[in-house]
């Protein structure tokens, strides 16, 4: 990487001492790009010591909950009006929690329904699951349940990292599931709980985050205390 970098700056001083012709003769080119080069090398070695954790994070739930907005949200802060079905798409975002770089790996997966839960490869290799139901849907929150439950049966152990999202939580006069309700389901599987609305772009980091999170607490390097959930 040293080697491909410095190949990289060798063209900048030719371009320096170009431009320094033309504006004032007695201007040393080589300064400049010499302190680039070892700023880029200050760089590759911090990476190298202290390398992000790629974590891989699949995105779950039903059809028309938002899965794909509120990844957009944190991705791109942008909002889409219309409803496209997904097929399946993976985002990438670079994350710094408490001086820990974070690779996410976000997967965005079709919606679940009674006819197609749960494909085995968004299960296993997964460090953490976001499900997501709309508080405007009981038929999306019940999904959630179904969806985890397939979920440790594929990987078959009983507890896996998972961040149960509320969303749309803009539509308030629609709802149909309660935070006590949600909180308690969170509860009984020790995981973290939250509301958010994509459409608002509320607590849209925030979900990425306690992700991370709950990661790090299964892997035993979290310094957050141990908790059943978390409330937002």
């Amino acid at each position: 990487m040293v080697a491909r970098s410095t190949a990289t700056f060798h063209k900048t001083p030719q371009k320096t001492l170009a431009h320094s012709k033309a504006v004032k003769a007695d201007r040393d080119p080589i300064v400049k790009p010499t302190l680039r080069v070892i700023t880029a090398r200050k760089h590759i070695m911090a990476t190298k010591s202290n390398p992000p954790k790629v974590r891989k994070i699949a995105v779950l739930g039903s059809r028309s909950v938002g899965k794909s907005s509120l990844i957009l949200q944190f991705v791109e802060n942008q909002f889409q009006e219309f409803y496209y079905p997904t097929i399946e798409n993976t985002f990438t975002k670079i994350v710094k929690i408490r001086g820990q770089e974070f690779a996410c790996e976000i997967i965005d997966t079709a919606g679940q329904d009674e006819f197609s839960i749960l494909n085995s490869r968004h299960a296993v290799g997964i460090h953490g699951y976001v499900l997501v139901y709309s508080i405007a849907s009981k038929t999306s929150f019940e999904m959630c349940k179904v969806i985890r439950d397939k979920i440790l049966t594929y990987t078959g152990i009983n507890w896996v990292p998972v961040v149960l999202v509320g969303n749309k939580s803009d539509l308030g006069a629609q709802r149909q599931i309660t935070l006590d309700e949600a909180t308690r389901q969170a509860s009984a599987w020790n995981c973290a709980i939250i509301e958010s609305s994509a459409k608002l772009n509320q607590n849209t980091n925030k979900i990425f985050e306690m992700m991370l999170g709950e990661i790090e607490k299964q892997s035993g390097e979290s310094s957050e205390p141990k908790s059943n959930c978390v409330i937002l």
